[in-house]
């Protein structure tokens, strides 16, 4: 009897669907474009946590406000691309500690090989952290601690990154309602594949080098 009642529990929501259903809980918040903004933000330099879902949730609550989020999505993230250059540029001897052991992503193996490719193309690195699953975060504190120039950064980060949100944006927009649906039923599995695809791009810098 014990084991029937145990088994007839609904299943615990996953991390990834408790973070969905958050985020989808602050569409109709008038804070919610503030808690975009403050998320990419920070997500910039520290967080783990990408802003694209909140993004995805506010463009549902208000699809005709699409490029509206996007724009405050992208310009929130490049600022904060700045803030974590500036922390490399300023604070990485007094920080290096905590990133490598509480950030994820953040290695010595892994900046050593960021400093490699920034000695090569520090633009093009730059805009394909913006851009693609590449933790971005890893590639704006490099470039403070390699003393990247901050007009790369910005103008890298700007293409990369607006690149990005107005295609998440765009996409909700396009689609609507109609995308809804599929996106909540393969959520998990495009998380999945989102960490796949930023392995791989690191291994592909790895073996570009």
């Amino acid at each position: 009897m014990d084991q029937k009642v145990e088994s007839e529990k609904p299943p615990r929501p996953n991390s990834i669907r408790r973070l969905y259903d958050w985020t989808l809980s602050w569409a109709d918040r008038p804070g919610g474009k503030r808690a975009m903004v403050g998320l990419s933000f920070i997500e910039s330099s520290f967080f783990p946590i990408p802003p694209d879902p909140l993004l995805m949730a506010l463009c549902f609550g208000k699809p005709k406000d699409w490029w509206k989020y996007a724009l405050w999505c992208s310009i929130a993230s490049v600022a904060g691309g700045v803030f974590g250059w500036w922390i490399g540029m300023t604070f990485w001897q007094a920080t290096e500690t905590f990133f490598f052991k509480v950030v994820p992503g953040f290695t010595p193996e892994l900046f050593a090989m960021v400093q490699e490719k920034y000695n090569e193309n520090a633009f093009l690195a730059i805009l394909t952290a913006a851009f693609t699953p590449i933790p971005y975060k890893v590639f704006t504190i490099a470039s403070g601690v390699f003393k990247v120039g901050l007009t790369t950064l910005i103008s890298a980060s700007i293409i990369g990154r607006s690149a990005r949100f107005f295609m998440v944006a765009g996409t909700i927009r396009l689609f609507g309602p109609a995308i809804k649906p599929h996106l909540e039923k393969y959520l998990e599995v495009a998380a999945i594949t989102m960490f796949l695809l930023g392995l791989a791009g690191f291994l592909a810098l790895k073996w570009l080098h």
